[in-house]
């Protein structure tokens, strides 16, 4: 018995499922028979189900060398097949109709199809090698299964929070059911035939009743369908699903029930005395038809070589006459044929090839004309985009070269076919054989597309050739024996396309088509007297209920059918209902007009909406509408210009390579050491906090910009939903990790001096740690697949999708300020991490122009010098080989920053030297460089005009971990505290452990503020080398701990910055790169971000502002001190200036406009109304009341005239009163302004 920890149905990657069950109909919205849509659903529920148990399975075969490859491979591939056509049905049906009625939605989940395909593609290689020998790819075939599990997880779990719910929101029941219906027609025949057999299988006695209801409300009132397909839903309960329909009818109409019953009796009946004339039937009809029913290949051939030719034709008679008025019609002539193509290359493939010769394979020809078809399509849809701009003798000659291709390689795949398969066909099978492989062939083809390719393809043979063709077909229903009666879904099928055959045949007098069975076919029968036996085989007679005439029926009170119905369309008495082509109804086997039973599918109001779509039953068209972001992906940068948003996507360069290892390494865990894992967890955490930054900045800028714009709507909710998703993943990854930590100390620790029970028992102990390692390392690797495939497959439809849409709807400003605001919500403990795992990824190209849109998206702010100082101290000093060791890929960027860091820095050495007029001209040099920034120069001039006396105060430099008592001639060599009385170490300012040497006067102080507060100078923090420890008193270098043995690591405060030297005991403070400073506050992209215009940190709750142009770089109004460097509270103003927070305070008290630019500080809606009713109620004097005042409004900036007050003027555009008199005049104020 298998244990139930990973083995035992969980299966390892039990821990990246989604944690709630899939929805059920009923919890999401309803039941599906309310919401057809929801049906969908219950498909879902069967592919997990399905999922779960082959990842079970492989899971079993990697850990106990349990199962069968051979079963599990061929379970694989029956899953997906079903999978693959639910995928094209969706992409051909469901993402059209929703891209019509919601935007940028549908592309994201094809593209995932593509991916998921590939990932099955990788599957069945794996399978083809000796897995049931090889340890290593039996591990591998357990991760691979897991990948596919989350990853179609994911996108299931995505479609029912995305797509679902727009589909019942967007769609009315009626519209619902025809989606469902047209999706169930896109479906190959014979995948039908098991795909939901397999679906009833898997679900509950109560979810299968209401699929049922469902279906009695999606499929058609036509007796054939509801036959085919409610037999299929309950399998082979052939009875049960027969009375299923009849009960379903019954609740739709109230009239009739009796004859409908009568009238299904008889059908059946009719099949039952079919039987007793099988055997002459079959001797008969064998002499009458084609002794080797494998010819019907030549059919098709010869059909197809006939439409190519023509579609030939027509591109010589557009290049002749130079008219694409009509190119529309030509594409979905091209989209036919193509289809019929490569559905008939399908049936070859699986059906007619293998069993001929196993060796035997067209797939390359296959492949070849699917390729020229797809670009002959291309050719067409850039022909209907460019329209008038295009280049007609190009297109001409581009034309008729691809259909002279097409019809190239086709005649020769053809005629390689004929001589090479059809002999050896014709020699190995039996008629009976032969027939069952064509009828399969047919089966290959979904519904909607068989109801147009019959009458194609009858429409192009011969009486004889159609009457044989439709003959051989139902002679494929004799191959049952006599005693045993062919399933009624075989029967029904047989009938309904023998039905849409009859659409090729040619019309009455009064325009109705015949019926196939007359002519050759019915004097066949009329010598067997067997008229009867052809009902079974008769559209008419499966439609019909009584031998009352149509009008007749229609006069008795049916009501019409429940969907599409036209006009011209009449209703039955049992509710059926004819399509326009056959109104009228008649015996069979007679020379009369035959009633065609239709699917349906084009004659909805739904469907017609998006007919215009470019029609594929077995794939999206890559060059429809719904797709063409595809074509600009690749056209998005073939100008070889960098764009500033293309930094964002190089981050995807580095994911990719930090997957791809922890994919490899994960594999090699199994075996390897501790420091192997730690390593490897190492290597995880810093992806896992990289990618999370990635995904935040992308979530709450980049995808925020996106949906900005109008066109836009929707496109970024998918990648939403995917970084949730993948957030999971690396939480379940860290989860194993740490079980796989404890479990390896636990190994690591033998146990000794004990007896030998004991020894015993820690063995035992020992060998379940051993094999639960082993669990959880293959656990491991299946997740680290997992989440390999489900990243890379995001940033790729990223790189598809979301790229080129930046450089269509967004200018280079625009993207240089997204780019600006990323970095600027990103921490400098971030990017210290981030810029070497980028850099590292990156070829030399690449890294000189990301360093370049950092910059020229910094260019305002101090992140240059934060980078040259960052990168030159991240070797440490006693660490020489760091520096030599360092990656060649880190070298160039140091070269390109100093390159550009011309800023003048006179050494202490260099000013000692200067005379007067060699100081006096340096600091003239310092005042005409326009590099420098006006604080920075303002710092120089300073320094310089004081460096005399600086100068003369520097000492040479005293041994390091010298005790202060004994280096007395150092100036405060004590202890300085905070609060003396609770012995707590700091100044007024700062509670820290230390003090810092001055590097200017060689003094101690316990901050800057406490040396300015003596100096005549100001403190240079960031020139600090050393400190001195408040409680053993060594001097020593600056750094975040004590290194005194005696004071055992003594932290000099909870927060130490190695750039400002700077520590704070008390508060929480960050390093912002951009500022190149310490400041107050959580962090970049917690409470504070940068904005790169102002040069300022600002809160969160500022996203939104003013931008000025290092507006902080300036003296606040009020207090006239430097708000870029002040420690106290700034406030920004709605127009855009700053001052602190205190002086706003006291400012506003008796003012209400910013002092520099005269603008209202707030929103004085509620006081200029008070002036309103002030000025209501006062009453000018005589000589006044006429005159008016020309103002200019400080708010709106617009000039306007206002009635003469002597101190309230209102604006006439705004309604401000924050106005000014520019004009007085005398004139009648009553003209406008």
């Amino acid at each position: 018995m298998a244990t139930p920890t990973p083995m035992a149905g969980e299966g390892t990657l039990a821990a990246v499922m989604p944690r709630s069950p899939s929805p059920t109909p009923a919890a999401a919205a309803g039941s599906a028979a309310e919401a057809p849509v929801l049906i969908f659903l219950y498909f879902h529920k069967a592919i997990r189900a399905e999922l779960e148990g082959l990842h079970a399975a492989a899971v079993r075969l990697a850990t106990e060398r349990a199962g069968d490859v051979a079963a599990l491979a061929e379970r694989c591939r029956f899953f997906f097949n079903i999978y693959k056509h639910h995928c094209d049905a969706e992409d051909a049906v469901i993402f059209p109709a929703l891209d019509i009625r919601v935007k940028n939605v549908a592309g994201t989940y094809s593209l995932e199809h593509k991916g998921e395909s590939d990932l099955f593609n990788q599957l069945f290689a794996l399978l083809e090698l000796d897995i049931q020998n090889d340890d290593g790819l039996r591990r591998e075939l357990a991760s691979c299964t897991g990948a596919i599990q989350t990853c179609l997880t994911q996108h299931m779990s995505k479609e029912e929070e995305q797509v679902f719910p727009l589909l019942t929101k967007k769609f009315s029941c009626e519209e619902q059911a025809d989606l469902v219906w047209q999706f169930l027609c896109n479906i190959p025949v014979n995948m039908m035939a098991e795909f939901l057999p397999w679906l009833s299988a898997s679900v509950s006695s109560d979810e299968h009743q209401d699929i049922h209801n469902c279906l009695c409300k999606v499929v058609p009132e036509e007796k054939l369908l509801q036959q085919v397909v409610f037999t299929w839903i309950e399998g082979k309960a052939t009875k049960k699903a027969m009375q299923s329909f009849i009960e379903c009818n019954s609740e739709r109409s109230h009239c009739c029930e009796d004859v409908r019953l009568v009238d299904q009796e008889k059908h059946i009946c009719s099949h039952e005395e079919s039987k007793v004339g099988h055997r002459k039937y079959a001797e008969y009809s064998d002499d009458q038809v084609d002794r080797h029913p494998i010819d019907e290949i030549l059919y098709w051939h010869n059909a197809i070589r006939k439409e190519l030719n023509a579609i030939a034709e027509e591109t010589r008679r557009m290049q002749q006459s130079g008219d694409f008025s009509d190119i529309s019609a030509f594409n979905a002539r091209l989209q036919f044929i193509a289809d019929v193509c490569i559905f008939h290359s399908i049936a070859e493939d699986q059906v007619v090839f293998p069993a001929v010769d196993s060796e035997l394979s067209f797939v390359q020809e296959h492949a070849e004309e699917e390729r020229r078809f797809n670009n002959f399509r291309s050719l067409i849809q850039e022909i209907q985009i460019a329209g008038a701009h295009s280049t007609a003798v190009d297109f001409y000659s581009k034309l008729c070269s691809h259909a002279d291709q097409i019809l190239e390689t086709i005649e020769k795949h053809f005629s390689n076919e004929e001589t090479k398969v059809l002999p050896q066909a014709r020699l190995l099978f039996s008629p009976e054989k032969q027939r069952e492989l064509s009828y399969k062939s047919l089966c290959v083809m979904p519904l909607r597309l068989l109801e147009r390719v019959l009458p194609w393809l009858v429409s192009n043979l011969s009486d004889e050739e159609a009457s044989s063709f439709l003959q051989n077909m139902r002679l494929n229903l004799l191959k049952f024996d006599a005693h045993e009666t062919a399933p009624s879904s075989e029967t029904a099928l047989v009938t309904l396309f023998s039905g849409w055959a009859c659409k090729a045949r040619d019309k009455s007098s009064s325009g109705e088509y015949l019926c196939l069975t007359s002519g050759p076919v019915r004097s066949l029968l009329d010598n067997v007297d067997e008229l009867e036996k052809c009902r079974l085989f008769c559209p008419c007679a499966s439609r019909s209920s009584t031998d009352v005439p149509l009008h007749q029926q229609t006069e008795i009170g049916s009501r019409p059918g429940k969907r599409g119905n036209d006009a011209e369309s009449f209703p039955s008495t049992n509710g059926n209902h004819c399509s326009q082509t056959a109104d009228t109804e008649a015996r069979p086997c007679s020379k009369k007009p035959c009633c065609i039973p239709g699917l349906r599918v084009e004659s909805s109001n739904l469907a017609k909406s998006f007919l215009s779509l470019s029609y594929n039953s077995a794939a999206p068209s890559l060059y429809s509408s719904l797709f063409s972001w595809e074509t600009d992906a690749s056209l998005s940068c073939s100008d070889g210009i960098s764009r500033p948003i293309d930094t964002i996507f190089k981050f995807h360069k580095a994911i990719r390579k930090d997957l791809e290892y922890l994919d490899v390494e994960s594999g090699k865990l199994i075996d390897g050491d501790e420091s192997c894992l730690r390593q490897f967890i190492g290597r995880f955490r810093l992806l896992w906090g990289l990618y999370r930054a990635h995904s935040n900045a992308e979530d709450e800028i980049v995808f925020p910009a996106l949906e900005s714009r109008e066109t836009l709507h929707n496109v970024s909710h998918s990648y939403t939903l995917d970084h949730k998703q993948e957030e999971q993943l690396f939480e379940d990854i860290s989860g194993v990790l740490f079980e796989l930590s404890q479990l390896h100390e636990s190994l690591g620790h033998p146990h000794t001096d004990v007896n030998e029970s004991e020894r015993k028992h820690h063995s035992s102990k020992e060998a379940d740690r051993a094999r639960k390692y082993n669990e959880l390392a293959t656990k491991l690797q299946g997740m680290c697949k997992s989440i390999r495939v489900a990243l890379t497959n995001h940033v790729h439809r990223e790189e598809l999708e979301l790229w080129p849409l930046f450089d269509k709807h967004f200018s280079v400003e625009e993207q240089d300020k997204l780019v600006g605001r990323i970095i600027g919500s990103t921490g400098a403990e971030v990017l210290q991490s981030m810029l070497p795992w980028v850099t590292s990824a990156l070829t030399q190209e690449e890294q000189n122009k990301m360093l370049d849109t950092w910059k020229q998206a910094t260019k305002n702010t101090m992140f240059g010098e934060w980078l040259n100082e960052w990168w030159k101290g991240a070797p440490t000093s006693s660490d020489s080989s760091a520096e030599t060791s360092s990656a060649p890929e880190d070298s160039h960027l140091q070269d390109n920053l100093d390159q550009n860091d011309q800023m003048f820095k006179p050494g202490w050495k260099d000013i000692f030297r200067m005379n007067q007029s060699e100081l006096e001209a340096e600091v003239r040099k310092v005042s005409r460089d326009p590099t420098l920034d006006p604080r920075r120069k303002a710092y120089l001039i300073q320094n310089l005009m004081t460096s005399r006396w600086i100068a003369a105060q520097q000492k040479l430099p005293e041994p390091s971990s010298e005790e202060c008592g004994e280096g007395a001639h150092i100036p405060g060599c004590v202890p300085s505290f905070r609060d003396e009385d609770k012995q707590i170490f700091g100044c007024e300012h700062y509670k820290r452990n230390c003090k810092l040497v001055a590097a200017c006067c060689n003094k101690l102080f316990t901050c800057r503020f406490c040396h300015d507060k003596v100096s005549d100078h100001t403190m240079e923090r960031k020139a600090t080398q050393e400190m001195m420890c408040m409680l053993c008193l060594k001097i020593q270098p600056v750094g975040p701990n004590c290194q005194t043995p005696s004071c055992n690591g003594l932290s000099m405060a909870k927060y130490y910055c190695n750039i400002c030297k700077f520590f704070d005991d008390e508060r929480t403070v960050y390093h912002c790169p951009f500022c190149n400073l310490c400041r107050l506050g959580k962090g970049l992209g917690v409470d504070f971000f940068h904005c790169m215009k102002c040069n300022c940190c600002l809160g969160m709750k500022l996203t939104e502002h003013k931008c000025r142009e290092k507006g902080l770089e300036t003296n606040c109004p009020i207090c006239c001190d430097f708000l870029f460097t002040s420690s106290a509270a700034v406030r920004a103003l709605p127009c855009g200036h700053f001052m602190h927070s205190a002086c706003f305070q006291a400012y506003t008290c008796s003012h209400y406009t910013c002092p520099i630019c005269c603008k209202s500080l707030g929103d004085m809606a509620v006081y200029f109304g008070m002036l309103d009713a002030l000025l209501a109620a006062e009453e000018l004097p005589e000589e006044y009341r006429d005159r008016c005042q020309d103002i200019l409004c400080n708010d709106c900036e617009r000039k306007g005239r206002s009635q003469f007050h002597w101190l309230y003027h209102k604006c006439g555009f705004c309604g401000s009163y924050n106005t000014r008199v520019i004009k007085t005049d005398t004139a009648d104020c009553s003209r406008p302004n």
